[in-house]
């Protein structure tokens, strides 16, 4: 699977109060919560944010509370990818859950330009090139498993595929 999309930059520890606020989990729809999406740390980002945009996060993202409303609410605004140097073990669960692909890369991306530059993100293999200056950078690739669930939209869709194929 390979992906391209304009970035949006976050720096550490960006928890999942911060990707959407408390006040917003009355819902579990994915465009409703989308709406909300990061307001309180950038509040013109629901209406910055494209279809195929990447989010670049630095350490720990996703930290908090389990809720899926995080992932939800990014994959509902139509983000195609999170890359970040780590993730919380619950956020990276729920996300590969729900279908919405994430990559850690222990490399420093922060010195792009957040809404400008561009990515092309290839999970196959696991890297990630800047567009703007051909530069790659590498992450750890997802086994095809992993990619199969994602790309089917996540654990629900895959278990009926599978069973299906019984």
């Amino acid at each position: 699977m390979i992906l391209q999309g304009r970035i949006w930059l976050f720096g550490d520890n960006i928890d999942t109060d911060a990707i959407i606020a408390a006040r917003y989990l009355s819902t579990t729809e994915p465009r409703e919560l989308a709406a909300h999406l990061m307001e309180d740390i950038k509040p013109d980002f629901p209406g910055l944010v494209q279809n195929g945009d990447i989010i670049v996060a630095g350490n720990n993202f996703g930290c908090g509370s389990s809720r899926e409303h995080a992932p939800l609410a990014i994959k509902g605004a139509g983000i195609s990818c999170v890359i970040a140097r780590s993730f919380a073990r619950i956020f990276y669960r729920n996300s590969i859950n729900i279908g919405l692909p994430i990559l850690e890369c222990d490399e420093d991306l922060s010195g792009l330009r957040a809404g400008e530059d561009q990515l092309k993100v290839n999970f196959d293999l696991g890297t990630i090139t800047h567009l703007q200056s051909g530069r790659e950078y590498q992450a750890a690739p997802f086994p095809p498993f992993m990619q199969e669930l994602i790309s089917r939209g996540g654990l629900v869709e895959y278990v009926k595929a599978r069973l299906e194929g019984c």
